[in-house]
């Protein structure tokens, strides 16, 4: 089926819900294989090496930064040209954006490892000698692969606008699948520790990155592939601007949970950056579906809107609202439910890690109950290409309403204070959120 057939065609509640499964399944897993080399590190290295991981997380969220920035911004401005029957300009600048990409992971591999150490002491690593160690190794490994890091994470996006989320998730499934094996044979039976865990996490990412290349290259019935690469600054610019949301919420996750070790670090120590990674892995789990149906759907609306469709654009966003709306209720049931259980999974019980996360998630799951509407209302306007309304969205819900949380709370509430900064930001976004959505609605005639 080429692609304008799979996104171009009616979507019922049930159909909607079916092509965007795929993408929800791929998230869910990443977040699954994501915690179990969370479980290897803290059950056979120590708490330390995990709390190392979650003190590079912010160089890392950054790579994902920059690639979610061109790999949704571009998907954007590719799904609607195609909607506009521009398919042989749109595979112009799906390559070129693809090149872009490498080229920025290349500067950052450069930059990065020329500049780590400072960089690790600016992030906290320097608290102990053992966890600049761990956090040094770790982050030397996963800096050289940072253009395959960009690349795979492009493609997640730049798969479902092909018409093909069904491969993503094989794809994301083969990578997730060794690096489980690996983490298994590197971290429990090799006794490799932090490097192993590193090693393993690289050549998860670094299969998915090749197997995509390699489709792109040689599928040339797909409509989506390589050809010769278009180079025009407008539409870097445009992919730039369009996917800044996703930038802008990643980068922010940066600063935040930069924040948040330090806080961590300033009230309970290691066990405190320990507990905020452990809360970091539940909430990517649970969160997954909100991610994975949004990214998902994003594709069509863009076609759609590309198309002048308006009276599917309407059916997609109402029918979203249904499903977003019922599954906030599930996910946050669940997460009374399961997130004791997912945290024990990842840390033993009797230790202090566990109390900590434990005590900090009966405050912190109330985000859930808003997460969804937040996440999908800045997609939908990214796939709308208006990245501004979506930035300004990501700008406060991830950066400005949580930091101002992180100043103001703990000297009120101590460490309760920390846990309440992500419900509060949340609760606000979503107001944030209906008004953008109403001044819009005539617009884009999604209402």
């Amino acid at each position: 089926m080429g692609v304008s057939k799979a996104i171009g065609k009616e979507y019922t509640l049930t159909s909607l819900f079916v092509y965007a499964a795929p993408t929800i399944g791929m998230m869910i897993f990443i977040s699954l294989y994501t915690m179990v080399d969370g479980f290897f590190v803290a059950r056979y290295v120590n708490e330390t090496a995990l709390s190392a991981i979650n003190i590079f997380l912010p160089v890392f969220t950054l790579i994902m930064a920059m690639a979610l920035m061109l790999g949704t911004g571009g998907s954007a401005i590719i799904a609607k040209k195609m909607g506009e029957n521009h398919f042989q300009e749109a595979r112009g600048n799906f390559t070129f954006i693809v090149i872009s990409g490498a080229v920025i992971g290349i500067m950052i591999t450069i930059l990065g490892l020329l500049c780590i150490r400072p960089l690790l002491e600016l992030l906290g690593a320097g608290a102990s000698d053992q966890l600049f160690e761990y956090t040094y190794i770790y982050g030397r490994i996963l800096l050289a692969i940072s253009p395959l890091i960009v690349i795979q994470m492009m493609f997640e996006n730049f798969f479902v606008t092909a018409g093909k989320p069904n491969l993503s998730f094989v794809i994301t499934l083969i990578g997730g699948v060794t690096n489980i094996m690996l983490d298994y044979l590197f971290i429990a039976v090799m006794n490799m520790g932090i490097k192993g865990a590193a090693i393993a996490t690289a050549i998860g990412i670094t299969i998915p990155a090749l197997i995509g290349i390699v489709y792109f290259t040689i599928d040339k019935e797909n409509e989506l592939h390589f050809v010769r690469p278009k180079v025009d600054g407008r539409v870097f610019l445009k992919s730039c601007i369009n996917g800044s949301s996703e930038m802008v919420s990643n980068i922010s996750a940066s600063v935040v949970t930069f924040a948040f070790n330090l806080l961590m670090l300033n009230y309970l120590g290691v066990d405190g950056v320990a507990a905020v990674t452990v809360m970091l892995y539940v909430m990517l789990f649970l969160t997954s579906f909100f991610m994975g149906y949004s990214a998902g759907i994003a594709p069509i609306i863009s076609y759609n809107y590309g198309s002048r469709n308006v009276h599917q654009i309407k059916r997609i966003f109402k029918n979203s609202l249904l499903i977003i709306g019922i599954s906030s209720i599930v996910v946050f049931g669940l997460s009374l439910l399961l997130g004791p259980l997912l945290i024990k999974v990842m840390v033993a019980k009797e230790t202090d890690v566990y109390k900590i996360a434990t005590d900090g998630f009966r405050i912190f799951c109330f985000s859930f109950l808003f997460m969804g509407l937040n996440i999908f209302t800045s997609m939908l306007f990214t796939a709308l290409s208006n990245g501004k309304v979506s930035a300004t969205i990501s700008l406060l819900r991830t950066l400005v309403f949580v930091l101002t949380g992180l100043l103001i709370l703990p000297f009120l509430m101590g460490v309760n204070g920390i846990w309440l900064a992500i419900p509060l930001a949340e609760f606000l976004s979503i107001i944030v959120c209906a008004i953008f959505l109403f001044l819009n609605r005539k617009i884009y005639h999604y209402y």
